[in-house]
């Protein structure tokens, strides 16, 4: 069992690893140049690869592979300290590798780069400037990553490790302060300080509903009881998010750490992380996490000599959407089906196996050892009045830089758009952001100055949710992206309460008839009486908001569905039966390329001579729009 004082000895002999390849203010003390700092490191460069679900599915194994040929075959491999890190957030540009201490960062990085990699930057001195991301180079000077467009107005306190650290390593988890918040509420703070520590901080939690952590954390502390639990949401489902996922593959400690302090807040000796199966890295790298801290001590019987008990366990989900809400995951993890159990009781009294249990994600966890290092004013100083802190999202959609985004509460729409998403890809207008995914609402351009935060984003008829940001542009069909959302939550639908299972379906069905051209007038009104049904009489959270994506898009794209309903016409050029091929006569040049790709025979016409398409035979299917080198085939 590792002590405090093993633990300060680890810390001291980790920080200058860490801090020769970190941003870390605490650690670096404010110094920027990795030769002026004070700690000790043991190779002359530190190369990150990222090893997160993004960059692995884009081949950062074989990277790392070659990586470790080369070197050897340099005869440096010593000299090298070749880390696999989390997921550094700039997913667009994978796989990447950022080599310290000049902090140069390499984006899309190819195998047949690494040797040149290896000869002129880790053997020769000289960085390799073709192959960094275009925004680090200045000159003949390379810029911190920090320093750019995408991380300039980010703040990192959940993703604070992600991108820097070995998520396989625990002492490197240790030299970044790990741990150290777990002794301090062991040693120095009542069960009650540390509750007030995170009331005080105004946490609220960041799977979607936002409710007050430590409120949560009160209640299932006056409630006697023989066993309470301690339970962790990983069960990630919205379409488009991976914020938390993310969170467990490149710091899984820092959940580890979070609940073993929450713990200890509300009484429990047994925690559970609830994970998805389907997300095999951050399966791997928390068993890994648990039992490092179970051989040190971190985890298990009488953590740092204080008597404290308190051990986890991993539980796999099979993907089922409905098992992110709360009652539904408990009853999943007791082996049972995962269907939703009315409320009240809340699980603070009758939660897992009927005894007192707090759930809270991923993210709400990843802040809280960070509140009890730095306090709580700390953290109430960023963000806005009734939403502290900050907010991870995965931004994702028609946006030039996609990734995971760290920003205040109350950053607008526009700045993460705009500024740290770098607009929209070819010059396209935005046209709306999708917040909280299947349970959330649309954003218009109108509304892109909304400063995001929980309160603002109710009232504008979305939601926070877990994360996910969507970015649309002029090409989006807002009725078929309802119907997208609508879908998903029909397929996902436990079925347990008639509200959700038959409300949804009847929802769909009109979508359908509208997106086909079979729409009437009445039917908004259908959809809206539908809705509201829904929203009021569901069982489970999931099932209330399950028409928010409809009737956003009915609130600020009304126009769209009157188009498709009383002028049988998309104004996107998406949905396929209201769409007709043409082509533009005085831009075709008789190529006859069209005809030939296309696999209705559709198309007619004569060599040298402007074609004409047959909208009784055209499938739509689009070939003849990929092939034709003129841009004289249009849709409208």
């Amino acid at each position: 069992m590792k002590s405090l004082e093993e633990l300060r000895v680890i810390r001291e002999k980790m920080q200058g690893e860490v801090a020769f390849r970190s941003e870390h203010e605490e650690l670096i003390k404010g110094l920027k140049k990795a030769e002026e700092l004070q700690f000790d490191t043991k190779y002359r460069y530190h190369v990150l690869v990222c090893g997160g679900t993004g960059c692995t599915s884009s081949g950062s194994q074989r990277i790392r592979e070659k990586l470790a040929e080369e070197l050897a075959k340099q005869g440096i491999e010593n000299d090298v300290n070749v880390i696999k890190t989390g997921c550094f957030g700039l997913c667009a540009l994978g796989p990447i590798m950022i080599v310290y201490p000049e902090g140069a960062f390499y984006s899309m990085v190819k195998e047949e780069d690494i040797p040149e990699i290896v000869e002129e930057h880790l053997v020769n001195g000289k960085v390799v400037t073709r192959l960094l991301y275009d925004e680090t180079v200045r000159g003949n000077e390379v810029l911190p990553l920090q320093e750019t467009k995408f991380y300039k107005k980010q703040h990192r306190v959940a993703l604070r490790n992600c991108g820097v650290i070995s998520p396989e390593n625990i002492e490197e988890y240790i030299g970044t302060r790990g741990y150290e918040a777990l002794g301090k509420v062991l040693t120095e703070m009542k069960p009650e300080e540390v509750i007030q520590t995170i009331l005080d901080s105004g946490l609220r939690g960041r799977g979607g509903a936002g409710f007050p952590t430590g409120l949560k954390w009160k209640f299932a502390a006056a409630n006697a009881a023989d066993q309470k639990y301690v339970c962790c949401n990983a069960d990630e489902g919205d379409p488009g998010a991976f914020m938390d996922r993310s969170v467990l593959e490149g710091d899984p400690h820092v959940v580890l750490e979070a609940m073993a302090i929450a713990g200890y807040a509300i009484g429990a000796s047994q925690g559970y992380i609830y994970v998805r199966a389907e997300y095999p890295i951050a399966v791997e790298r928390l068993n890994i996490a648990i039992g490092q801290a179970r051989e040190y001590g971190l985890l298990g019987k009488d953590i740092f000599g204080t008597g404290f008990d308190f051990d986890i366990e991993l539980r796999l989900g099979a993907g089922a959407f409905v098992c992110g809400e709360e009652t539904a995951l408990m009853t999943s993890i007791e082996g049972n089906r995962g269907e939703p159990r009315p409320r009240p009781p809340f699980p603070a009294l009758k939660g897992l196996f009927q005894k007192p249990t707090i759930l809270n994600n991923v993210e709400t966890y990843a802040n809280i050892p960070q509140i009890i290092l730095n306090g709580a004013e700390w953290f109430a100083s960023m963000g806005t009045e009734k939403s502290k802190g900050t907010k991870v999202f995965a931004l994702g959609g028609k946006v030039n830089n996609t990734g995971l985004v760290e920003i205040p509460m109350g950053t607008t729409l526009r700045e993460i758009v705009e500024e740290i998403g770098g607009g929209i890809p070819g010059g396209k207008k935005f046209k709306a952001a999708q917040t909280g995914g299947p349970s959330g609402g649309c954003i218009p351009a109108s509304l892109i100055d909304t400063p995001i935060d929980y309160d603002n984003l109710l009232e504008i008829g979305s939601m926070m949710g877990s994360g996910g940001l969507i970015v649309m542009d002029e090409d989006t069909c807002m009725v078929d992206l309802a119907k997208f959302f609508l879908e998903f939550t029909v397929d996902e639908s436990c079925g347990k309460c008639a509200p959700c299972r038959i409300g949804t379906v009847r929802m769909l069905e009109i979508l359908n008839r509208i997106t086909e051209g079979n729409g009437e007038m009445e039917d908004l009104d259908k959809l809206e009486e539908l809705a509201n049904y829904i929203k009021s009489a569901s069982l489970c959270g999931l099932g209330q908001t399950a028409p928010n994506p409809v009737l956003s898009t009915l609130r600020y794209f009304r126009d769209e569905y009157e188009a498709h309903i009383k002028e049988k016409r998309c104004p996107a050029g998406v949905c396929k039966k209201l769409l007709s091929y043409n082509i533009d006569p005085d831009k075709c040049k008789g190529c006859t390329l069209c005809a030939r790709v296309c696999p209705a025979d559709a198309i007619s016409g004569t060599v040298k001579n402007p074609h004409v398409i047959d909208p009784e035979k055209c499938l739509k299917c689009g070939a003849c729009i990929e092939k034709c080198k003129f841009g004289a085939i249009y849709k409208k």
